[in-house]
């Protein structure tokens, strides 16, 4: 079995509980420190989608970056648009059914802010990924099983890309890894930019 080979890099917290991040993160050759963020996402004013996932990255990362100034510090969030709704994470099984038939047989925007900063050294790069998925027509028998996976109560729109819930997905238009959770082609190209990370 091959081992992963990391990058070498300066230190990196990503503030973030997702296993998701942390695992595109890692496939990508990193070693991460783990420390989530526990802002207050309602304290947030709504604005267009791509302003408002740029902002929640900027408090989570700050709000880490401030106790840790000397590390970089990766803050990111996820949110899934259709209508000019925002759809959070269901919180019960009604809700993840009441998503899906709203995402059943259409077209909906998946946008990814995150912010890479470090205090120290006084630098941030804060960016904002589209990618757009088109979902098949679902029948409610599967929408009521893949409810009943309990796959759709911890993510954005109520669905996961990367698991169960591939088979929902007729087709995407941009970064799959964004809709995962992070667009790690482009963190990485920042991660050079700002010299965090050498090849």
């Amino acid at each position: 079995m091959n081992s992963i080979k990391h990058i070498s890099h300066d230190p990196i917290i990503l503030a973030s509980k997702s296993p998701r991040r942390k695992e595109l993160l890692e496939q990508a050759g990193l070693v991460l420190e783990i420390l989530a963020s526990n802002i207050d996402e309602n304290a947030v004013p709504l604005s267009c989608p791509k302003d408002y996932v740029k902002e929640l990255s900027r408090i989570k990362a700050d709000h880490i970056a401030k106790t840790r100034p000397d590390h970089w510090v990766i803050g990111a969030d996820t949110i899934v648009v259709v209508d000019d709704l925002i759809l959070g994470k269901p919180k019960n099984r009604e809700e993840s059914i009441q998503m899906l038939n709203g995402l059943s047989n259409r077209c909906h925007c998946v946008f990814t802010g995150f912010t890479i900063c470090c205090h120290t050294k006084k630098k941030s790069i804060t960016r904002s990924i589209e990618t757009k998925v088109s979902f098949k027509d679902l029948s409610q028998g599967e929408i009521h099983w893949y409810c009943a996976t309990n796959e759709p109560y911890d993510k954005a729109g109520g669905y996961g890309i990367q698991g169960i819930g591939a088979f929902l997905v007729r087709k995407i238009e941009g970064s799959y890894s964004n809709v995962v959770g992070l667009p790690i082609c482009e963190v990485m190209e920042d991660l050079v930019t700002l010299d965090i990370i050498k090849f």
